[in-house]
């Protein structure tokens, strides 16, 4: 059974987006869909600080031992951080995909950045 948590906002690329109430910045990261689909993570391409995103561009890349797999902005912004553990650890997409395995934060321009966004119940009418 896969884990959707009602507080987050998803993609149909299988990624979910967590507001995180300070200055319009969303953590993001790949849902429990995804990392069972991709099998064994072993190497993740992030995004760099700094860079500005558009909703819907590849901005990195996973890679599993299954296949390597395109990584989506979900929303348009500039990215604020990235999680620099996945360097030496890209298995924590595998083992904690809404906690430890998040990929990067955005800082989004507008207040609609996330219209495009499905809740949990409708990203899991996507996958049934």
């Amino acid at each position: 059974m896969t884990n959707i948590p009602a507080e987050l906002a998803y993609t149909a690329e299988h990624e979910w987006v967590q507001d995180l109430s300070e200055d319009s910045t969303f953590k993001v990261g790949i849902t429990d869909h995804a990392q069972s689909e991709l099998g064994e993570v072993v190497f993740v391409q992030l995004p760099e600080v700094g860079d500005t995103v558009t909703a819907g561009d590849v901005v990195g890349e996973i890679e599993s031992t299954k296949s390597v797999s395109d990584l989506f902005a979900p929303v348009t912004g500039e990215i604020v951080s990235v999680n620099d553990e996945l360097a030496d650890n890209p298995g924590l997409l595998n083992e904690a995909p809404y906690e430890a395995g998040w990929l990067f934060t955005v800082r989004v321009e507008s207040q609609d950045a996330t219209a495009q966004l499905l809740d949990a119940q409708a990203y899991q009418q996507l996958l049934d």
